[in-house]
């Protein structure tokens, strides 16, 4: 959601959840990655000119393993270790591996941060999208992230970029700015989520010096585009509603009455104002990798 949450590989963290239905949540999950593919190509490829020679490739908070199994494409060269801290979604990376022919490169690892990377170490490459802003203290898990690589591995971490925007200003439903309220709802919310995360430190999320502090030296960083521009196709309409639901269930209390009513607009597949009808629709995100390397 907005800046905090992108869509192709959303933080798959439930604060407080019980019961989760991990076959939808592995389906919405993929589904924003396959979304997003191009894109993660392009970054992939950025990653592949700094650090030719990779050997060993780790991603962290991996998911069902979309961003795997395109690393292993981008590298084909290296050995990939999907991390993720969900039995459900691992297995998910491991029948996508299998499907793709990769099955014999693309390895997974049940762990969760901090803490679950011990052992792991001469990584010549670690991915980590959307995964730092969940730990209490993102200095230290940097720290940990920065621990496992070789001299000269490089730590590439996704965190920041735009909000993501779908509509018009003004779509003829409610108030006009409805993705502005959103992002001040999101940026309420996710500063709640923050404060309540064991050891729950704030630093300024300056990410190439964080990368500083955590002993590496930043690389650069660079900004990817999603666009996929009115009428947006099947796919793009699918994974919005997805995105919009969950925004709905999650900003409950913290949206007013009227953006509420819009949203259940937006939700309804029936009504021609709808995400899944109106002719108006698109997909426009920004995500931002920075880049740090180890001495």
């Amino acid at each position: 959601m907005g800046g905090h949450q992108h869509g192709y590989q959303e933080g798959h963290h439930h604060h407080g959840a019980t019961e989760i239905d991990w076959a939808s949540e592995g389906e919405r999950l993929t589904r924003g990655a396959e979304l997003h593919a191009d894109e993660l190509r392009r970054t992939a490829a950025w990653l592949r000119a700094e650090q030719p020679a990779a050997r060993l490739v780790v991603d962290v908070g991996s998911g069902p393993g979309v961003v795997s199994c395109l690393l292993a494409e981008a590298f084909p060269e290296a050995e990939v270790l999907a991390v993720d801290g969900t039995p459900e979604l691992l297995r998910l990376a491991e029948e996508r591996a299998a499907a793709l022919g990769l099955a014999g490169r693309v390895t997974t690892r049940r762990a969760e941060l901090p803490g679950g990377l011990a052992g792991v170490e001469g990584v010549d490459l670690l991915w980590a999208s959307r995964v730092v802003h969940h730990l209490g203290d993102q200095l230290a898990g940097l720290g940990e992230l920065a621990a496992t690589l070789r001299p000269g591995g490089l730590l590439a971490l996704a965190e920041g970029g735009l909000p993501t925007r779908f509509l018009p200003r003004e779509f003829g439903v409610g108030r006009a700015g409805l993705q502005a309220r959103l992002d001040a709802a999101n940026e309420e919310w996710f500063g709640r989520m923050r404060a309540e995360l064991p050891g729950a430190a704030t630093v300024v999320e300056d990410w190439p010096s964080l990368l500083t502090s955590a002993g590496l030296a930043p690389v650069g960083s660079r900004t990817f585009l999603t666009e996929l521009p009115a009428p947006l196709g099947p796919e793009g309409r699918a994974y919005l509603m997805d995105r919009l639901t969950r925004q709905r269930e999650v900003l409950d209390g913290v949206l007013d009455a009227g953006d509420l009513a819009t949203l259940d607009v937006l939700l309804d597949p029936d009504a021609p104002e709808g995400l899944l009808l109106r002719p108006d629709a698109f997909y426009l995100s920004a995500t931002t990798v920075h880049l740090g390397r180890a001495g």
